[in-house]
Order: structure tokens, then C-alpha cells, then sequence
């Protein structure tokens, strides 16, 4: 098998090397006076809060905005920038590789501060696990499955013999059931960053959260809840029944919802399209008390929490663009580009937790 690093190359090489230049941009030459028309480039980066530079930084996100004259978006564009194995590639980049070890048997992972990885049947190398779900059926009928939930950040796995009763519900794969085991974290970020197991054990994935809703909202698994049959849930994610038996599949994989950083972004920028950009200055409205609050003198927001206030500005499928991200570092992206067009200035912008 190929080492990691290698894999993981490969499958940002599949991705495509990404590499933008950062140099300002300008508006159309020959456009009148006084008009807006051009293309508008914006950036924000991980790390600005605390003194990197835009060319030291591992990781930014870039807003290209194509305004007419009057400033009303024509075109937009908001790409996520990260340093993979020393290349660069976009975070929206979907492709993952997947493999499945049918002879292990998935316990779950310690959580909390001694966090300790669960025994897995996945190697999976991807850009990002945002959104990821993967599915494969050995030659035996034994079926894989596994789900990136959006709230604890955890690979939950599932293992059914070709003899399992698939028209058991969905709200039977608890996670105190064994049927639905949260083996790896993927992330430290998580909504909910849980102690124990225990505090969770009758929930599923589809329910430890009201925002748990973004899994089954639309995308892949659009419809499904609780209710529905074990077989519905694979089969939204790629497995074939015949006369109720899984067949053999090699490992498929996608990404739920909007599709993950790629939908994410993408809705973005499809929101952007039409918007006033001399009116519409920032993708979140810091008038409010609870954002407000946490931006200090240096208009840095999420660094110095006072008491009452939020870290995070996170909007749903209920909010803006249908996105599922933490908008404050796209909006600081958004806003330079916004400079760059002379519509606001730096003093402006509000540095966001990236």
C-alpha cells in the first residue's frame, strides 16, 4: 500500500495545483469616471490576527467580485486556499480516496482532552472531511458504511452482514447502539466537543443537534430521518439492493447537503450574484449585540470574549446563502475585495477567527 504522505498527494495532484497570485487588481481601464466596473480580489488568512503575512500564511481565502459600473455583483467567486504535503490546493476539492478493512470491527473512539482514535475499517485521504460520507459492500455481502456528522466532527461507521434485517429504522443506529460507532474525530472544532459517549448513547448522528438538520435537508441524503429503513440510508449513500441483499461495490464516497466546502462556497457566491456591493459591505450584520460585543479596538472579532458574546458567526441552511460555514473569516475576504473596489477601507473590515 502506498504511504500516506504519497496518497495524500495524489489526491491533492487529482485536485489540481491551485496556485493564485495575490497581487492587487484594478477595475476596467476603460471604464468612465467614477464607475465600478472591474474585477475586485479580496483576501483573509489564518494567522492575520496575530502578525502573519498574507505570503507566510498556509492557508486564506480568496473573493473575486466582478462589479458593473454602479457596483451591483455580476460575477463572484470565494475559494479556500490550504498547503497540503507542500502544494496548494483548494479545500473545496472533493476527491478522496477510500479504502475498507472488512475484518475489523469498529469500536469507538475515546473523547475529550485524552482523545483516543477507535479502531476503524477507513483509511480515507482527502483534502478536507467536511460533509463526507463513503460506503463499500464486500464480495460476501458484509456492508461499510460512514458518515461525517456536521456537529461532533466524527467518522461514524456502521458494519451490517448481508444477513442484517435492513428494514430496522434509522433511529435504532444510535450511539450507544454499536450500530453507528463514532470512531475518529475529524476535527477539534466541533459544535458539540463531547467528555463521554454516555451523555449521547440514544442519540443517532441525524439528532444531536437542532443543526443536525444540514445532513438530510437536501443533497444525498435529502429526506431521510429517523424513520426511514436502514436500506433507505444506504442507498442514499450508493449501495445497491437486490430483493433486499446489498450488492458487492467498491467503496464509493460524496459529500452531503450542499456538497461541503465546495457547496458552501459556491452558495456563497451564487447569493453575492445581484447584490448592491456599495450597500451590501459585509456578508454579517456586526450590529448585532452578540457580535458586536466580541470585536475589540483593533477590529478583531473572537479573540477577547466578553461574557454574553459569541467566538463564532455560523449561519445555517436557515440563513444566509445556505451555507454551512463560519462566515467572519469569509466576510473579512469579502470586505477586502470590497476595498479593493474603493467602496469601504481597511478601517473597515472586520479581521474574523480564521
Amino acid at each position: 500500500m502506498l504511504k500516506k504522505g504519497l496518497l495524500l498527494s495524489l489526491v491533492v495532484l487529482l485536485a489540481g495545483v491551485l496556485l493564485i497570485g495575490c497581487g492587487e487588481t484594478e477595475g476596467t481601464p476603460d471604464a468612465e469616471p467614477g464607475s465600478l466596473e472591474g474585477r475586485y480580489v479580496g483576501y483573509s488568512w489564518r494567522g492575520e490576527a496575530g502578525g502573519t503575512t498574507l505570503e507566510e500564511a498556509d492557508r486564506y481565502i480568496e473573493t473575486i467580485l466582478e462589479l458593473d459600473e454602479d457596483g451591483i455583483i455580476q460575477d463572484a467567486k470565494m475559494r479556500f486556499f490550504v498547503q497540503v504535503d507542500g502544494y496548494w490546493t483548494t479545500r473545496q476539492a472533493g476527491q478522496a480516496y477510500v479504502d475498507v478493512d472488512f475484518s475489523v470491527d469498529p469500536t469507538a473512539a475515546v473523547p475529550g482532552e485524552d482523545y483516543e482514535q477507535g479502531d476503524s475499517m477507513f483509511t480515507v485521504y482527502t483534502v478536507d472531511m467536511m460533509s463526507l460520507y463513503t460506503a463499500a459492500v464486500d464480495s460476501d455481502g458484509t456492508v461499510a458504511a460512514a458518515i461525517v456528522d456536521p456537529v461532533l466532527r466524527y467518522l461514524h461507521e456502521m458494519k451490517f452482514p448481508a444477513d442484517f434485517d435492513f428494514d430496522r429504522t434509522v433511529g435504532e443506529l444510535t450511539i450507544g447502539s454499536g450500530l453507528a460507532v463514532p470512531t475518529t474525530r475529524t476535527s477539534g472544532s466541533g459544535l458539540i466537543r463531547p467528555d463521554n459517549w454516555d451523555d449521547l448513547a440514544d442519540n443517532t448522528l441525524f439528532d444531536v443537534s437542532p443543526w443536525s438538520h444540514v445532513l438530510t435537508d437536501e443533497g444525498a441524503m435529502a429526506g431521510i430521518s429517523d424513520s426511514s429503513t436502514v436500506q433507505e440510508l444506504l442507498e442514499a449513500l450508493g449501495v445497491e439492493f437486490v430483493d433486499g441483499v446489498p450488492q458487492e461495490m467498491d467503496a464509493v464516497s460524496g459529500r452531503f447537503g450542499l456538497g461541503g466546502w465546495d457547496g458552501n462556497f459556491n452558495a456563497i457566491a451564487d447569493y453575492l450574484i445581484g447584490q448592491d456591493a456599495t450597500e451590501y459591505t459585509s456578508l454579517i450584520d456586526w450590529s448585532v449585540e452578540r457580535y458586536s460585543a466580541n470585536i475589540d479596538e483593533d477590529n478583531q472579532f473572537g479573540l477577547d470574549t466578553e461574557s454574553g458574546a459569541t467566538r463564532t458567526v455560523q449561519d445555517s441552511i436557515d440563513g444566509i446563502s445556505g451555507a454551512t460555514v463560519r462566515l467572519s473569516r469569509e466576510s473579512t475576504s469579502y470586505q477586502r475585495a470590497l476595498v479593493n473596489a474603493g467602496i469601504i477601507s481597511e478601517a473597515d473590515v472586520i479581521i474574523g477567527r480564521f
